[in-house]
């Protein structure tokens, strides 16, 4: 397990948790950039499949992670996961939504409500050449009009496979307020 970040701080963090951790360079829009630069260092060039378990998703269940791994190990060029969406994040901006096909593939994302979508998790598989071709292509407009990374390789026609998860995710924490209930959820208050 690597923990790619820019912060001294982060890195700090997990020092003496047995988690590495690698400083990156301070001029990446996403995650995804991150995580591509880390897989490009020599000491990575063996690694053919990638898992980004997403920084602000820490409570992110063990099925989302096997679920979207499992669609990359099937065919597909990345793997993600979705879940319910709560009716009480239908209409939430923060709460990315997904629309599947009937064989599991990722037809849309939003901020936006969209009919029949799941809540997006913050968890990606990728294959090393389906990573490197999506950082290397140039933001598309939807990606940029709405904040999501994860148009670009839907728009560059990359498969992505979605798990779907039979529960509703646990909190993901995107703003103050997440944070609030986040540290209630790890409390076991307020759940």
């Amino acid at each position: 397990m690597v923990v790619a970040t820019d912060s001294r701080r982060v890195a700090g963090a997990v020092q003496g948790l047995g988690v590495e951790s690698v400083l990156t360079n301070h001029g990446h829009d996403s995650g995804t950039e991150r995580v591509a630069e880390v897989i490009q260092r020599p000491e990575y060039a063996d690694f053919d499949l990638i898992v980004n378990v997403q920084g602000d998703e820490p409570f992110i269940p063990s099925e989302a992670v096997h679920g979207a791994l499992a669609r990359v190990v099937s065919g597909d060029a990345i793997g993600t996961a979705a879940a319910p969406l709560a009716p009480e994040h239908a209409m939430d901006p923060n709460c990315v939504k997904v629309l599947v096909d009937g064989d599991g593939h990722v037809l849309s994302f939003s901020r936006s409500l969209i009919p029949s979508s799941l809540h997006h998790i913050g968890v990606y598989v990728y294959r090393r050449d389906a990573l490197l071709a999506w950082v290397g292509a140039e933001p598309v407009a939807e990606e940029t009009k709405q904040g999501l990374e994860q148009l670009r390789p839907l728009a560059l026609g990359m498969n992505i496979g979605v798990a779907v998860l039979d529960e509703a995710a646990p909190p993901g924490i995107d703003t103050d307020e997440d944070l609030k209930t986040a540290q209630a959820y790890l409390t076991g208050v307020g759940v």
